[in-house]
C-alpha cells in the first residue's frame, strides 16, 4: 500500500468513524446538595445531524465535520476535506464496512488509501473513544431548541477536541497502534 504512493512524504494513519447526534436528552446521574433534587428536561425529537471524524493517535490531530446525513457523498466531502488539510502526508484511513465506506464511485485524492477494519469490530478504532468523550463532557443532560442549536453545540463542541491534541492523543494512542507502526518503520 505504502509502494503505491510512489514518493517519499510522510505517513499519517487515521481512524475515522461518524456519530449520529439527535435531539434526544441523555439523562444522567448529578450532584447536587440536600434536600434539592435535580431537574433534568428530556425531549424525544426525531431530528438528528451527523459528526464524521478522523483521528490520527500519534500527534493527537483530530479532524471533524458535521454533515445532514451518513452517505457516499457526504463521505466523498468529508475524504476531501482530510485529504486537503494534509496535502503533504500519505493518508491511511482506517474505517468500518459501512455501505457508505465502499462506494464504487468514490473519487480518492491521491494522498489517501482506504484500510477496512474487519467486520462488527468497533472496539478496534480509537475514534469511537472520541465520540464517547464528546457525548459524555458535552451532552448529557441538554436540550436543544432546535436542531439548528444542536448542531452549534456540536461544531462548538468539535473544535474543542481538535484544539486539544495532548486530550486526543491521551484517548487515542493505544499500545497496539503505536507499536505496530513504530516496529514496521
Amino acid at each position: 500500500m505504502i509502494a503505491s504512493w510512489g514518493n517519499d512524504r510522510p505517513l499519517r494513519l487515521m481512524f475515522q468513524d461518524e456519530a449520529r447526534f439527535g435531539r434526544i436528552t441523555d439523562k444522567r446521574y448529578c450532584w447536587c446538595r440536600r434536600p434539592d433534587r435535580p431537574l433534568v428536561n428530556t425531549m424525544m425529537t426525531q431530528q438528528y445531524t451527523y459528526a464524521y471524524g478522523a483521528v490520527s493517535p500519534f500527534d493527537g490531530a483530530f479532524d471533524s465535520l458535521v454533515l445532514p446525513h451518513v452517505n457516499s457523498d457526504c463521505m466523498q466531502i468529508f475524504i476531501n476535506e482530510i485529504a486537503s488539510r494534509y496535502p503533504g502526508d500519505n493518508i491511511i484511513l482506517v474505517l468500518d464496512g459501512a455501505g457508505w465506506h465502499k462506494s464504487k464511485n468514490f473519487h480518492l485524492p491521491e494522498n489517501i488509501r482506504l484500510l477496512f477494519l474487519p467486520p462488527y469490530s468497533p472496539e478496534l478504532n480509537p475514534q469511537e473513544h472520541l465520540w464517547d468523550e464528546l457525548r459524555e463532557k458535552y451532552f448529557h443532560n441538554r436540550v436543544f431548541d432546535s436542531i439548528d442549536a444542536l448542531e452549534n453545540h456540536l461544531v462548538s463542541a468539535l473544535g474543542e477536541l481538535e484544539n486539544a491534541p495532548a486530550l486526543i492523543k491521551s484517548i487515542t494512542g493505544w499500545n497496539w497502534i503505536i507499536n505496530a507502526v513504530s516496529s514496521a518503520n
